[in-house]
């Protein structure tokens, strides 16, 4: 019971820090998908999960209720680096602080990863790392649209090699044409990303350095 009430305060932490990114590990320790804190910590509370570190090369696995006294040990120091530049986030309840886990792994599930990208609206901005496909300008995602390099009217259809990202401006200006009947070109061809986007953008930011010890065929 007490579990549970500290899971249901748990889930309503600061929004920006329950939206950080987790990387999830089927049974066998293969990353399988990116979940957010507060999904990661749902499956911790169900016991569907454990945390999981990379220590001095070695792995180490926390069930909730040693991730918990493991936080409340380090809580205290200021911003704990966790290694690889890796700086804790908290989660905070009336009685004590969580850490927010970068790398959960899944007690039952031993699927393997998904072996070709979706395409998603996420998926491509991420592919397009924000950037408009005619502008070049990168731009938050709340001002980027899909754009069809050759429209829906002419046939184009939802692919990977069809979508770009575009700012609402260019899209605009685009309209219903083709690039070359607009007078614009494309910064590069699209293509389908051979690995997760998300994963790659996620990696290049020093809080996420602890996904390479999972992640080495990823660039």
């Amino acid at each position: 019971m007490k579990r549970a009430v500290v899971a249901a305060k748990a889930v309503h932490a600061s929004r920006e820090v329950l939206e950080s990114s987790v990387l999830v590990l089927n049974s066998l320790y293969s990353a399988v998908r990116i979940t957010n804190a507060r999904r990661a910590f749902l499956l911790l509370f169900r016991d569907a999960a454990e945390v999981v570190t990379a220590e001095a090369g070695r792995y180490s696995t926390y069930d909730i209720s040693a991730w918990i006294l493991l936080s409340q040990m380090t809580e205290t120091e200021p911003e704990p680096d966790r290694g690889d530049g890796d700086v804790a986030e908290w989660v905070h309840t009336p009685r004590l602080a969580i850490a927010v886990p970068r790398v959960i792994r899944l007690l039952t599930y031993a699927g393997r990863p998904q072996s070709e990208v979706r395409l998603t609206r996420r998926n491509i901005y991420a592919r397009d790392r924000g950037r408009c496909h005619y502008c070049g300008k990168r731009f938050p995602t709340s001002q980027l649209t899909l754009d069809h390099v050759v429209p829906r009217s002419q046939g184009g259809q939802d692919r990977w090699d069809n979508l770009v990202s575009a700012c609402t401006s260019c899209n605009s200006r685009k309209g219903g044409r083709t690039p070359q009947a607009a007078n614009m070109r494309l910064l590069r061809r699209p293509e389908q990303p051979l690995s997760n986007p998300l994963i790659a953008i996620r990696m290049h930011c020093p809080k996420y350095h602890s996904w390479r010890h999972f992640l080495d065929d990823v660039g």
